[in-house]
């Protein structure tokens, strides 16, 4: 296959999988939705050899992100959520403005250049993984660390409430 059609498929992936998210009533199908479009963005990422970000996109948002969005899911209470709190009267301008920055986005994507990529600019995913176990491994570890932490504590607070009427 060319990279022109992987483009198309990885873009029709995206795009489609963030519609399905904007037009979903369902939040765990929106969350569903959500990975689809994050694999597309992956998939482009691999086209233009960015190997790291593709993993990083996969690992950490199509991974770690939608687990915390499905737990969060979860330990909503939903009924404290009535019927008419997602509905939105502003729709109509939402929409216009979208449609607006489409027609822009369009505009300027038909009139640029389009060079094709056809040699790496960044460094391999080796030495950035050297660097991230070497030189960045303590703030990772952190970052995980406060990350767990905020997770137990939504996981105290909403426990706590349970026996509340």
């Amino acid at each position: 296959m060319t990279p022109l059609v992987l483009f198309y498929i990885a873009g029709a992936f995206a795009l489609g999988g963030a519609v399905g998210v904007v037009g979903t009533r369902n939040v765990v199908h929106a969350a569903l939705f959500l990975l689809v479009a994050l694999m597309g963005v992956a998939g482009i990422y691999l086209l233009l050899f960015a190997e790291f970000l593709a993993l990083v996109q996969v690992l950490l948002y199509g991974g770690a992100i939608i687990i915390v969005v499905l737990f969060a899911l979860m330990l909503t209470r939903l009924q404290e959520f009535s019927s008419g709190v997602m509905e939105n009267k502003q729709w109509p301008i939402a929409a216009l403005v979208s449609l607006g920055a489409f027609i822009l986005i369009s505009v300027a994507v038909a009139r640029s250049q389009g060079g094709a990529i056809t040699d790496r600019a960044g460094p391999g995913v080796l030495l950035l993984g050297e660097s991230l176990f070497t030189q960045w491994a303590i703030p990772f570890e952190v970052a995980s660390v406060l990350l767990l932490v905020a997770l137990i504590g939504a996981i105290v607070i909403a426990r706590s409430g349970e026996g509340e009427p």
